[in-house]
Order: C-alpha cells, then structure tokens, then sequence
C-alpha cells in the first residue's frame, strides 16, 4: 500500500513506473522510491533474518545507521535497502546468510576511489 493522495500534501506527481524483480516476482514501483520503500508498498516487510538473534529482520531506522535492512541486489549482498534507490530491472533478494568478510578482497558496493585504497 502507499499513499498517493496525502490528506495535507495533496496528490503525488505522476512519476515514470520501473519494475524490479524481488526473489522471482515482478514489481511495479514508482522511480525515485528506495528499495525498502518499494518493497513495503507491495507487502514486503521482512527483509531478511537474524542469525545472531534468531528472527526477522526488516526497515527499522529508515536512515542507514542499523543496517537491519540489509538485502541482495543485484548479486550483491548486504545493501542498505533504506539508503538504495530502485532501478528498472534491479534483482532483490532477502539477505539471510552470513556475509563474505574476506577484508582483503575489494567491496563490490564501494565506489571506484575507495576501491584502490589499500
């Protein structure tokens, strides 16, 4: 579910409609929304889950500082889906293993500067 017509704001402006693919189900969602957004407004509310405290995990603080949110995109694990904006044709799945903590191999999320830091 999301709003469309706020009560005070009004309508929302029409924005270009993308699809994502969430563990094998195509999606409909607005461009400009986040990842976790997306898939909340389509029902999506566990996001992965906790091995260390045995249970779900899903968008708490909405602003990337508890990285409960953490999902696979597009091959790579553990992305903020609070901080991601959607792209048409992006692949999401639930993060539920243990990430790949090899330090000595470069982030594949990092941004080309950090990436040649040693």
């Amino acid at each position: 579910m999301e709003i469309v017509n706020h009560p005070v704001f009004g309508a929302l402006p029409a924005t270009k409609q993308l699809t994502i693919y969430f563990e094998g189900s195509a999606l409909r969602v607005r461009e400009g929304l986040t990842v976790a957004a997306a898939l909340m407004s389509h029902g999506v509310y566990q996001l992965g889950h906790s091995r260390n405290l045995a249970g779900p995990r899903g968008l708490y603080c909405a602003h990337g500082r508890c990285q409960s949110c953490l999902v696979s995109i597009d091959g790579v694990d553990r992305v903020q889906s609070c901080l991601t904006l959607v792209r048409d044709g992006m692949t999401i799945t639930r993060s539920t293993g243990d990430p790949d903590l090899d330090w000595r191999q470069p982030m594949k999320w990092a941004p080309a500067d950090m990436r040649s830091r040693s």
